[in-house]
């Protein structure tokens, strides 16, 4: 089994990748010849880490029977100063809202996908940091941050 997408150029800077049967428009700035039609491409890599650790913990605290209120996720990716312009390191703030009998459980959670279940964090893995926080209720439950990094 493969994943595979196509991209097709449209002129100027935009592509728009078929993907699963929908349709993904990258575009660039204007300042660089395209029209902003939508992102450039390199967050979708930090779109898709999202995606696979918030898949893998919903469907984790859905099987353990302890649902949450909500849960967002923001990415960061630190960027490098020379080209290549690559993400050096990443790092994900799980934030959920939910009953304080499932804080366990949503921390469980997350251990799970990035320690096993999420494919896209493993990969990232191999050629960079990838740390997290985990915030329960507005309390931050789980940090695997070095401190310098806290205060930056």
């Amino acid at each position: 089994m493969k994943h595979e997408i196509e991209a097709v150029w449209m002129g100027k800077m935009q592509f728009n990748a078929l993907v699963n049967g929908h349709t993904i428009v990258m575009d660039a700035p204007e300042r660089v010849g395209g029209e902003d039609l939508g992102p450039i491409p390199k967050p979708f890599v930090l779109s898709a880490l999202s995606g696979c650790t918030g898949m893998d913990v919903v469907a984790h605290l859905r099987k353990a029977g302890k649902p949450v209120d909500s849960l967002s996720i923001i990415v960061s990716g630190e960027i490098s100063k020379q080209p290549p312009i690559i993400y050096t390191s990443v790092h994900l703030v799980y934030d959920f809202r939910g009953p304080e009998d499932a804080q366990a459980e949503a921390l469980k959670a997350v251990e799970v996908s990035q320690g096993i279940t999420c494919g896209v964090s493993y990969m990232l893995r191999q050629i960079m940091p990838v740390t997290w926080n985990v915030v329960y209720n507005g309390s931050t439950v789980f940090s695997n941050r070095p401190a310098l990094e806290t205060q930056a």
